[in-house]
């Protein structure tokens, strides 16, 4: 692969997430460390795995071996690719983390839907939505007083049929 700079040969492939998308940059030697990156020559790479691989092994024995509740190790995880129970998520917090972390590209917070009719959050769900319903109304209540006042009718007649529809009486004009 040839550097971004230059026709010459990329020996450094840095891969960075900025604001959700990843970034990949091909540099050689020269434009690396113009770019301010070190380049380490390939002997002291070896070392600085082992190193990395020594303290992993070092901070494994100091980190939680099995889950209280289903008794499933880490190692097992590693093997196998599931967790034995929701515990388990608990108990490998600090493993999981990174890993999570890399495979949705830097998200570590659920962004998703939430399960409404089942599930512990069923009542959290169902009060955010009529949060979310009330607001809404009351932005097209607003709306609708601005575009009347603005004497933009179409656009009003837009959002009195949109209350209408989500079964709300739009305000009645005093006159």
């Amino acid at each position: 692969m040839k550097c971004d700079h230059c026709d010459n040969e990329a020996t450094v492939h840095e891969v960075t997430v900025r604001n959700g998308k990843k970034v990949e940059r091909h540099l050689c030697e020269v434009h690396a460390a113009e770019a301010g990156i070190a380049v380490q020559p390939a002997g002291q790479m070896g070392e600085l795995i082992k190193q990395h691989m020594a303290a992993l092994t070092q901070s494994a024995a100091a980190k939680v071996t099995a889950c209280p509740t289903c008794r499933t190790t880490f190692a097992e995880f590693k093997q196998h690719g599931i967790l034995g129970c929701a515990d388990c998520y608990k108990a490998f917090a600090r493993q999981l983390g990174p890993l999570i972390e890399r495979a949705h590209e830097g998200g570590v917070k659920h962004r998703g839907k939430v399960c409404k009719v089942h599930g512990e959050g069923a009542a959290d769900a169902a009060a955010a939505e009529r949060r979310a319903r009330a607001q809404r109304l009351s932005r097209l209540r607003a709306e609708l007083d601005h575009a009347v006042r603005a004497e933009q009718y179409e656009q009003a007649a837009k959002l009195r049929d949109e209350l209408r529809a989500m079964g709300e009486r739009p305000p009645q004009d005093p006159a």
